[in-house]
């Protein structure tokens, strides 16, 4: 199989939080871009668009985001959603799988190559841990979606890799570097498209004191946290004033040779 025309929907997973690159549009890079690199290097000829936003929940980006990608006649769609949803002090999952079911059927509806995500296993995570239940059951749900209407699927839950603090940056609610590389493997293993992608080299892991990593942790909510939470009482998102990245398909071959300068 071989594809033409990638288009990338969802939040700030897809949009490339966490990979940082002041060159590129919003400053970020991601595991979407990375993906459409190794597409074009695969096949060659292949356009790029990317509409995710971040901050957006499950709905919006359907709503936002799913008509506008199917008339660019997308051969291949990847979808990113349901994460800012669960971290809502509440959340009605029948509902909002339901609606997701429904956008997914519409997009395998079209004839391209649809893949999905799990969420990321928190079960580890501080703070973030005591969601597990929450993003278990948003798991199971993408994967009977993805066995009901023949999507490819990236059960993120099950790579252990991301158990690895490396793999998220600083703020520790996005990927890092080398996080959005190992996710962008992760997504082309699953299409079964031939690349040549390694996963980054990774720091070592400093040794802390307790009182170190206390005083990290104090930081971190301070930081990021707290301005985190700030945002969702107000009803605001980091993604309110932001455009997509690529709202347009674009000629991969271009970001290409503009990136290498």
């Amino acid at each position: 199989m071989t594809f033409s025309r990638y288009v990338a929907l969802g939040d700030s997973f897809t949009e490339g939080v966490g990979d940082d690159d002041p060159s590129l549009p919003n400053g970020v890079r991601g595991w979407a871009d990375r993906v459409a690199y190794a597409l074009d290097e695969a096949f060659g000829g292949v356009e790029y668009a990317n509409l995710a936003i971040r901050g957006l929940k499950l709905k919006p980006i359907v709503d936002r985001q799913v008509d506008p990608a199917i008339a660019m006649a997308p051969d291949l769609v990847t979808v990113h959603a349901g994460g800012n949803d669960v971290l809502r002090p509440t959340v009605d999952f029948d509902d909002l799988l339901n609606y997701y079911d429904a956008a997914v059927a519409t997009l395998v509806g079209t004839g391209a190559t649809v893949a999905i995500f799990t969420p990321h296993d928190t079960g580890d995570v501080p703070i973030f841990g005591a969601l597990r239940g929450r993003f278990a059951i948003l798991a199971e749900g993408m994967r009977e979606i993805a066995d009901r209407h023949g999507t490819v699927l990236v059960d993120y839950w099950r790579i252990r890799d991301f158990q690895d603090p490396r793999m998220w940056a600083v703020d520790r609610l996005h990927m890092s570097p080398a996080g959005h590389q190992r996710m962008a493997i992760a997504v082309l293993d699953a299409l079964g498209v031939p690349h040549s992608l390694a996963p980054l080299p990774l720091p070592d892991v400093p040794v802390q004191s307790r009182r170190q990593r206390i005083a990290g942790d104090a930081a971190w909510a301070k930081d990021f946290l707290a301005p985190w939470i700030g945002r969702r009482l107000r009803g605001e998102s980091s993604g309110d004033d932001l455009p997509a990245r690529y709202p347009e398909p674009v000629a991969v071959a271009g970001l290409r040779a503009e990136s290498a300068v």
